[in-house]
């Protein structure tokens, strides 16, 4: 015995040891950072601010920035029934800890252990101080600089306050932030109208607002609600006829109508407008921004976009599930552990996260964030078939646990109605104009904003391809080109020294050289040996300073006979900008986004001034512009680009498809005579987007189902010739080269270069091998 005594007390020993050196390290580390914890006069000084909104042209809410201040109500105000709800559910020893619930620590600790899923142990002072001053991630650096927070706020505010601040600041679902914000979204009612079970509902939803809000998910906000009133119960802030009252109660949920138009990326750009002008005052001035764009086509250029990108992500491959969860056996902790791993995987519009209960070759049982169980079968498994095939790579595996995309459809002919996707990691760009006055109808600057904010249509620098060859077109003009112009459609190759890098032997996309033709039909059918031999005759140099006019920048497209392809970088919105000026007549207007602000009482702050075309905004003669238009109503007619007046059966339609080297930009760039618009399809790290992929196939049918709904019920108003100009036996022409003057055609130049030899051919495979 006093042996075993010994060892007893040398394991004591050793235990207690080791208690004071993780003591003695842990406060080290506190002592440490204690000192580099951020500022906290945000909180002592907080004051709520009334938000900027961001409306469209016809009134409808397209953003807002700072909202979360909006209903901010004084602890007093807040009703006691609400207060004593959170407190039951987020930290019921509040008023007894000092910023760190230490009982409640141990709890969790205890509770985590044999759980599949975690149990936080954060108090209201702690979440306010990650809230406020922290990332979300999950790691034991985040939670002890939390604690610390937490502690520094415990001595700078009294209860009351950081009650108010948690109470006002939280983010609640559906754009609300705070308890009275939220009370209007989910009842249509002020905080101070709530009944217990209205209250219990609304505490439930700090925990996760996308996943325990009764809009998105009924039973699940519901299951929740009835814990909490059971917690106000158990902890003395409610009778038990008040438990039994309000767990019967039978709530009216308001709903919440979404945002007609997604409009986030042009939202964005308007706050940064105002921002530049306001500085922080932007946000608690209580400004009313009204844009120039129409809701209804903007939620028309944004589905029209997506549903570009959807169907071009239909024929890649399939990338594998998103995540995995790992689901617990017990059915009662399944839809916990399913809210928690949806969480991290927010639906993305119609795309919708779901996690995989059941799994093979001819049948999937997922579960939504809604709480509803779908089946996926037959023709919606077949975009996943190699992440179904038992002898595809684990790694991308559809099994149980897989969080997946999903997207409803119409009825298939097995009865399914869903189908297994994937977020594109394809991008896209979409913008329209009025081109008589530059005012922006319609910009979506991506897929998703969520995922990406890189706004494309004005940030992304992208070359234009055979969308661009319409410009060094509008300089030949000036240099006595004619459409009826014959031009040969013939090899070619240029040496190292010529294209100012590497020996180059350009080709048509369809491999194919047609011999003699006149412009017309070589822009129509985008042949590119024509091209490269009009900016040959014309002069690199001229056709450099010429594209200056349609606001390019010089610098961005180096005089080389590259630049005939469209070899330089352009933005979405200068390429609108461009085809602005063949629209109206040989004007350049600048973008126009914000056409009117308004203080928060109706005071009208700014009004944009009333654009008039001018000869201080010509950038073209009219001429030139209507023989553009000509040759551009011929694309859209009988070449690369016929779908369009096809499918919108007008004539009024002028544009240019274009596509880069390698098929990594696919754009389509047209207009009507009052709406320019511009799409553009590519990754953000230029790669391939496929052999067979083109700016008619990926781009022209956004472009087109945009422009059928802008353009509907409008009649057909072709673009009138202007002075100067004639028709000769159905060709126009400039009215000085009407009798045969001018550049009949290139045949036989002296100064364009022949064939390459073996070595200079050797030369141009070892660059491609590179």
């Amino acid at each position: 015995m006093p042996r075993i005594g010994r060892w007893a007390l040398w394991a004591v020993g050793l235990l207690m040891g080791g208690v004071f050196a993780v003591a003695l390290l842990v406060a080290l580390a506190l002592a440490l950072a204690y000192p580099n914890l951020p500022d906290i006069s945000g909180l002592t000084d907080y004051r709520p601010k009334l938000p900027m909104r961001v409306l469209s042209s016809d009134g409808v809410l397209l953003g807002e920035f700072g909202e979360e201040r909006r209903s901010y109500l004084p602890i007093q105000q807040i009703p006691k029934v609400m207060q004593e709800a959170v407190l039951a559910i987020e930290d019921a020893r509040f008023y007894q800890h000092g910023g760190v619930d230490y009982l409640g620590v141990i709890r969790a600790g205890l509770a985590n252990v044999g759980e599949s899923r975690s149990q936080g142990a954060s108090t209201i002072t702690m979440q306010v101080a990650r809230n406020f001053y922290l990332s979300t991630e999950k790691t034991f650096t985040r939670k002890i600089y939390e604690i610390l927070l937490a502690l520094k706020i415990e001595s700078a505010l009294s209860k009351e306050k950081i009650l108010e601040i948690y109470m006002n600041q939280i983010f609640l679902g559906h754009r609300a932030h705070g308890f009275a914000a939220a009370s209007e979204v989910y009842f249509g009612k002020p905080l101070d109208k709530i009944s217990v079970a209205e209250a219990a509902m609304l505490a439930g939803l700090p925990k996760a607002p996308s996943a325990y809000n009764p809009i998105n998910n009924p039973r699940r906000a519901t299951i929740r609600q009835q814990y909490i009133i059971e917690r106000m119960y158990e902890t003395g802030y409610i009778t038990e006829e008040q438990r039994d009252a309000a767990k019967a109660e039978k709530l009216r949920i308001r709903p919440v109508q979404e945002s007609a138009s997604h409009a986030e990326f042009v939202a964005e750009a308007a706050r940064q407008l105002i921002f530049n002008q306001y500085g922080d005052e932007a946000y608690s001035r209580g400004l009313n921004v009204y844009l120039t764009l129409n809701s209804a086509e903007q939620n028309s250029a944004y589905r029209a976009l997506r549903r570009g990108i959807l169907d071009y992500e239909k024929r890649q491959v399939y990338r594998g599930p998103e995540a995995y969860a790992d689901l617990p056996g017990d059915n009662k902790e399944l839809d916990t552990r399913i809210a928690e791993a949806l969480g991290d995987h927010p639906a993305n519009d119609e795309l919708l996260a779901a996690v995989v209960l059941d799994a093979d070759p001819k049948k999937v049982t997922a579960v939504l964030q809604s709480g509803e169980s779908i089946t996926i079968l037959g023709e919606g498994l077949r975009p996943a078939t190699s992440g179904l095939s038992e002898k595809g790579n684990p790694k991308t595996r559809i099994r149980r646990g897989a969080v997946i995309r999903v997207v409803k459809g119409p009825k298939q002919k097995d009865g399914g109605e869903w189908t297994i996707t994937q977020l594109p990691e394809v991008e896209g760009a979409f913008v329209s104009l009025d081109p008589r006055n530059g005012q922006v109808r319609a910009l979506v600057g991506g897929f998703d904003y969520a995922k990406n904010k890189f706004n494309h249509v004005t940030q992304a620098w992208r070359q234009p391809g055979s969308s661009f060859k319409p410009f060094i077109y509008s300089a030949a003009l000036e240099k006595g080109f004619t459409p009826a112009t014959v031009v040969n459609d013939a090899p070619l190759f240029f040496d190292a020294g010529t294209t100012g890098s590497q020996p180059w032997e350009p080709k048509n996309y369809d491999g194919k050289f047609e011999g003699p033709m006149p412009l017309r039909t070589a822009l129509a059918k985008s042949k590119n040996m024509v091209s490269i031999r009009v900016l040959h005759s014309i002069g690199v140099k001229y056709a450099q300073d010429w594209i200056t006019r349609f606001g390019f920048e010089a610098e961005k497209h180096p005089a080389y006979l590259t630049m005939a392809l469209g070899a330089g970088s352009v933005t979405p919105m200068q390429m609108a900008q461009g085809y602005a000026v063949f629209a109206n007549g040989g004007y350049r207007v600048s973008p126009q986004l914000i056409a009117r602000i308004t203080d928060n009482k109706g005071r009208e702050l700014y009004q944009a001034a009333t654009v008039a075309l001018g000869d201080d905004a010509r950038a073209i003669e009219p001429r030139n512009a209507f023989l553009m238009s000509s040759l551009l109503q011929e694309v859209t007619r009988s070449g690369t680009a016929a779908r369009a007046q096809a499918t919108l059966k007008r004539p009024d339609i002028y544009g240019k498809t274009g596509t880069t080297n390698d098929s990594m930009d696919a754009w389509f760039a047209g207009y009507q005579k009052d709406l320019v618009a511009v799409v553009w399809i590519g990754y953000d790290q230029p790669r391939k987007l496929g052999d067979r992929e083109t700016g008619g196939g990926l781009s022209l049918p956004v472009w087109i189902e945009y422009m059928g709904f802008a353009l509907k019920g409008k009649p057909v108003d072709e673009i009138a010739p202007p002075e100067g100009v004639v028709n000769v036996n159905g060709e126009w022409f400039y009215e000085e080269y009407s009798a045969g003057s001018g550049v009949r055609e290139l045949a036989n130049e002296p100064n364009v270069p022949g064939t390459a030899s073996e070595d200079e051919k050797k030369s141009i495979l070892d660059l491609f091998k590179r």
